[in-house]
C-alpha cells in the first residue's frame, strides 16, 4: 500500500505540472489519467492487492485523487475554451475573404451541352448507351454484317479476352438500343465517347466525342433531314456560314450524304484543319436503310427516317478558333483557363 500511496504523489506531481495547451492537450491528458485504459482507471484494479483493514482508507484516497484529476481536466477544457475565443476575436471580419478560384466546363463539354440543346428545342431527347459493345448492336445491326469491307473504315478497339465485345466506334450502337424498344415515333441525340485506332494529328484522335441523331415515323422524308440540320448550323456556327451536301457512302443509311460548311478559323483561306480546301466536314448524314429498321423490328414500309453522326471536337475547333484537337486532352490548365467564363 506504501508503494502505491507514494505513487499516486507521483502523479499528483505530474498533474500539476502538466501545462500543455489547446484543446488537443486537454483531450491527451484526459486519455492518459481518466480513460478506460488510463491511470486512474490503473489505481482502482490495485484495490484488490490492499489489506481487508485498509480498503476502506485507501478507497477514500483514490476518490480523492480522481476527483483531483477530474479537477485539473475540467480547467484545462476552460483554458482551451478561453485560448480559442480570444484567437476567435483577434479575427478583423472587416478584411476581405481569399479569392475562390472560379473554375469552368471543359470545352468538349460545353460544345456537347450547346449540340444537344440545339435539337431538344426541336424536340429530340437524349439517350444514352454502353462504351464496351457486342458486335450486334455496333456493327451487324447497322447493315454491317461480318467481313463487310465497310468495317474497314472503323478501326476497331477489340477487348482482347472477348473478342465479340469491343470499344463503341459511334454512338449508333445506342440508336439500335432504342430502336429495339419498339416506341415509335423515335426521336432522339445519343452524345457520347466513341474509340478509333487512328493516328493521332492535330484534326483526329483515337478517342472522341459524338453526337448522333435519329428521327423516325411515318413519312420522314430527305427534305425534313435537310432543314433540321441547317437549322442546327445557322443556331450554332450563325447566318453568314455557307453550307453544303456531298452525296457519300454508309451502309446504315440511304441516301447518304456528308454536310460541310465553311472553315471559321481561315475564313475559307485553307488551313492545317480544313486541309486547305475552305470547307471543313462536321457531319454525316442520311435516310436509314430499310435494312436497319427490319433488324430492329420495324416496319419499313411504314416507317422511314433519317439520322446523322458529328463528332464534338471538330465543331468546338471552329467554335472556340482552337486547330490542334490534342489540346482537349492534354489537361493544359493554360489552355483550360481561357474558357472560364465562357457559356
Amino acid at each position: 500500500m506504501e508503494q502505491l500511496l507514494q505513487q499516486i504523489e507521483v502523479y499528483r506531481r505530474e498533474i500539476e505540472a502538466y501545462n500543455t495547451n489547446g484543446a488537443d492537450g486537454a483531450e491527451q491528458f484526459r486519455i492518459t489519467y481518466l480513460g478506460s485504459k488510463g491511470i486512474v482507471k490503473s489505481l482502482m484494479g490495485e484495490m484488490k492487492q490492499v489489506p481487508a483493514e485498509k480498503k476502506k482508507e485507501f478507497g477514500q484516497i483514490l476518490n480523492d485523487f480522481k476527483q483531483f484529476t477530474e479537477d485539473r481536466y475540467n480547467s484545462l477544457k476552460e483554458n482551451a475554451a478561453d485560448d480559442k475565443q480570444v484567437a476567435a476575436s483577434a479575427i478583423d471580419l472587416s478584411l476581405p475573404g481569399d479569392e475562390i478560384p472560379v473554375g469552368s466546363r471543359h470545352p468538349i463539354s460545353m460544345m456537347r451541352n450547346r449540340i444537344v440543346s440545339i435539337f431538344q428545342r426541336l424536340g429530340f431527347s437524349v439517350a444514352e448507351g454502353p462504351e464496351i459493345e457486342d458486335d450486334w448492336h455496333n456493327f451487324t445491326a447497322l447493315n454491317l454484317p461480318e467481313h463487310h469491307p465497310a468495317r474497314d473504315m472503323q478501326d476497331t478497339f477489340y477487348i482482347s479476352t472477348n473478342p465479340a465485345w469491343l470499344l463503341r466506334t459511334h454512338t449508333s450502337n445506342i440508336q439500335i438500343r432504342e430502336m429495339e424498344k419498339g416506341k415509335l415515333p423515335l426521336r432522339i441525340v445519343c452524345p457520347g465517347r466513341v474509340y478509333r485506332n487512328e493516328t493521332i494529328s492535330a484534326r483526329s484522335h483515337c478517342f472522341f466525342h459524338q453526337v448522333e441523331g435519329l428521327y423516325i415515323d411515318e413519312n420522314v422524308s430527305f427534305a425534313d433531314l435537310k432543314q433540321t440540320l441547317y437549322f442546327f448550323v445557322k443556331e450554332m456556327y450563325g447566318d453568314d456560314v455557307k453550307v453544303r451536301f456531298r452525296p457519300s457512302y454508309f451502309p446504315f443509311t440511304e441516301p447518304s450524304a456528308e454536310m460541310d460548311i465553311s472553315c471559321l478559323l481561315c475564313k475559307g483561306a485553307g488551313c492545317n484543319v480544313c486541309k486547305y480546301t475552305g470547307w471543313l466536314e462536321i457531319l454525316g448524314c442520311g435516310m436509314v436503310h430499310p435494312k436497319v429498321l427490319e433488324h430492329c423490328n420495324i416496319d419499313s414500309e411504314k416507317y422511314t427516317g433519317f439520322a446523322f453522326g458529328m463528332g464534338v471536337e471538330r465543331p468546338a475547333l471552329l467554335k472556340y478558333g482552337i486547330n490542334d484537337i490534342r489540346l482537349f486532352s492534354e489537361n493544359d490548365v493554360r489552355f483550360l483557363k481561357q474558357f472560364t467564363g465562357i457559356v
